[in-house]
């Protein structure tokens, strides 16, 4: 594996890549996905993790919904995790929960994802939606104004044998590695409330 440190590489405006081997990676992610949030705070941020803990390879975003779910993050809704996993079956009837239980929720879609063989590790952040199902020819639907995705293995040829295969190892640790990034999100988004309280507060409270 290429172990040539990569940090924050900027591909355009809306999209950024990181190994998750980068000993800063967590916070380069966290930083990355506060630029491309909302800066309206009062909008509920919802994570959707997708995938099944029944596919090695696809089991990235069930695990990075289980550690978030532990951490508790403050400005996050999660869904998707070991227990209640969002995937090809019931993900309308998920994106309906979310949507009805949130008011206008902006939605952060996570997922695992096949890529040429120098990119496995990488993680990406990117405006626009989730597909997820596309590596393995499902139509499924969008999900989300902001996706991010891990890519776990090697596409390009039986992609739901090669997700059945990938190492459990490589996924743990990615899936650890953008948790991380995540808690740090919500750090620097608790940050910034506490900037936007300063700035409101009468003179005489500063």
């Amino acid at each position: 594996m290429n172990l040539k440190p990569k940090f924050l590489e900027k591909k355009e405006a809306s999209s950024y890549r990181i190994s998750y081997e980068d000993q800063n990676a967590p916070l380069y992610i966290g930083q990355s996905l506060i630029k491309l949030l909302p800066q309206n705070i009062k909008q509920p941020f919802v994570i959707a993790c997708i995938g099944t803990d029944r596919s090695t390879g696809d089991a990235l975003g069930p695990l990075i919904g289980t550690f978030l779910h532990e951490k508790k993050p403050a400005h996050f809704h999660v869904y998707g995790t070991l227990d209640n996993p969002i995937h090809a079956v019931n993900l309308e009837e998920q994106l309906d929960l979310i949507n009805n239980s949130h008011n206008r929720p902006f939605i952060i879609g996570i997922d695992a994802c096949l890529g040429r063989l120098k990119s496995v590790g990488d993680v990406t952040l990117n405006e626009g939606a989730l597909k997820p199902g596309a590596g393995v020819n499902k139509q499924l639907p969008p999900v989300g104004e902001v996706h991010v995705t891990g890519i776990v293995n090697v596409s390009g040829f039986m992609e739901f044998f090669v997700l059945q295969n990938t190492r459990l190892n490589l996924v743990m640790k990615m899936a650890q590695t953008i948790a991380n990034g995540i808690i740090e999100a919500d750090q620097l988004l608790k940050i910034r409330k506490i900037d936007e309280l300063t700035k409101k507060a009468p003179t005489f409270f500063k």
